[in-house]
């Protein structure tokens, strides 16, 4: 399975290929609702940010041989808990969104640095609550974005091509009618 180092570099690769996956987009096109279902990119940063929360909540109950609580039980089910914190995340700023990101990934760093050895030497309850909640959850939206604006990029270059039709025929086009 490999250690700390090795699940490390590949939770900083798949949070890295996540990064990149909304880097350039504008401010407004960060809020643009329709990336997955009726999120943003804002609302999956926030998504994001909730998953590394509650790796932070039960990886330490985790290592002292405790159960985290079962989702279905709390909350109804995986996708009741998600909507909840979109919903409790909705009024947050995009920035607040972006300054919380990175400071729960890095305290999640943090985190995994000071975490027993012994957890990163074999496949643990441990690893599996990191693995769903991080580096596995990223990719899963990452390809989400990245789908999202590729449709966006076509729709784009097919309304372009749409105005360059138009443009080439207008001056054939007698506003008064027929001559």
């Amino acid at each position: 399975m490999g250690d700390r180092r090795q699940l490390l570099k590949r939770l900083d690769t798949a949070w890295a290929a996540f990064k990149e996956s909304y880097a350039g987009l504008s401010d407004a096109q960060l809020m643009e609702p329709g990336v997955t279902g009726a999120w943003s990119v804002r609302d999956i940063l926030a998504h994001v940010t909730t998953w590394e929360e509650e790796a932070l909540k039960h990886l330490p109950l985790i290592l002292e041989g405790g159960t985290p609580p079962r989702y279905s039980v709390l909350y109804g089910g995986i996708d009741a808990f998600n909507g909840r914190m979109t919903e409790q995340k909705g009024s947050f700023s995009l920035s607040e969104v972006l300054s919380q990101l990175d400071h729960i990934h890095r305290r999640l760093i943090d985190f995994i640095q000071s975490a027993p050895e012994d957890q990163f030497i074999r496949e643990t309850r441990f690893r599996r609550r990191l693995r769903l909640d991080t580096y596995g959850h990223y990719p899963k939206h990452a390809e989400g974005i990245w789908k999202w604006r590729e449709q966006r990029r076509a729709r784009f270059a097919e309304r372009r091509r749409a105005e360059e039709i138009i443009d080439r025929d207008l001056p054939f086009i007698n506003p008064n009618g027929p001559i």
